[in-house]
């Protein structure tokens, strides 16, 4: 009866570990569709910024506009791969109508953080996004160094005197930019599925190679 037991907690168990696996797989087959349609629509023709841009409906959207870089910027502290610590700068844009937005204008080194950047007229195409940077672990900005550690888009639009939306300049028709842009993509989008998919089907291999280990029982040695 021992083994018999021991055989169906095995199975069970083995059982269970291989539908969380397969569970995961599936779970990665829907991201790598949701990150398809996420680089569908970032690569998608540009068109005008909305009148009233939704955090929801208008994530990703590729747009083009035209506008005037205002003095004034916050510097978002940010690391990139290869290259080291800097910063993003996000700076007022206001756009032909009127209307005053965040542009992401991309990445500088550390060394640069001050140096004095070109406002003006701009020609910007990229994207629209409302990053999700900011969780309780975040700290607060340091107002008096300009220095933030998120790109949280109402309050930056609120120091910055804007609407809290935030466009992520692709390409500009700056002559000679010192700003280094960092385009919207999937990249950054966590998938890791596969690996707890793996780690699941190896649970249960081991849960099954314990099960044979244990119906085995003890070996005896025999009586000399």
């Amino acid at each position: 009866m021992r083994w018999m037991f021991l055989l169906t907690f095995g199975l069970i168990g083995a059982a269970i570990l291989i539908g969380l696996g397969t569970w995961q797989l599936q779970r990665l087959d829907w991201k790598q569709g949701v990150l398809a349609d996420i680089d569908s629509r970032i690569s998608s023709a540009p068109v005008p910024v909305p009148a009233t841009p939704d955090p929801d409906a208008d994530k990703y959207l590729p747009v083009q506009a035209t506008g005037t870089v205002l003095a004034g910027e916050a510097h978002v502290l940010v690391s990139i791969k290869d290259v080291g610590p800097g910063y993003r700068i996000i700076a007022p844009f206001e756009l032909s109508d009127g209307r005053a937005i965040l542009l992401d204008r991309g990445f500088v080194r550390d060394s640069a953080k001050d140096t004095a950047r070109t406002t003006g007229p701009l020609s910007v195409t990229g994207n629209l996004h409302w990053p999700n940077e900011v969780d309780s672990y975040t700290p607060a900005p340091d107002l008096d160094g300009n220095t933030w550690f998120a790109r949280d888009v109402p309050a930056l639009a609120q120091a910055l005197g804007t609407d809290p939306v935030l466009l992520i300049a692709r390409t500009t028709s700056e002559p000679a930019p010192t700003v280094t842009p960092l385009p919207v993509d999937s990249a950054g989008i966590p998938n890791d599925h596969l690996q707890y998919a793996i780690t699941w089907f190896s649970l249960a291999a081991i849960w099954l190679v314990m099960t044979f280990f244990f119906m085995r029982g003890p070996r005896t040695k025999p009586e000399s």
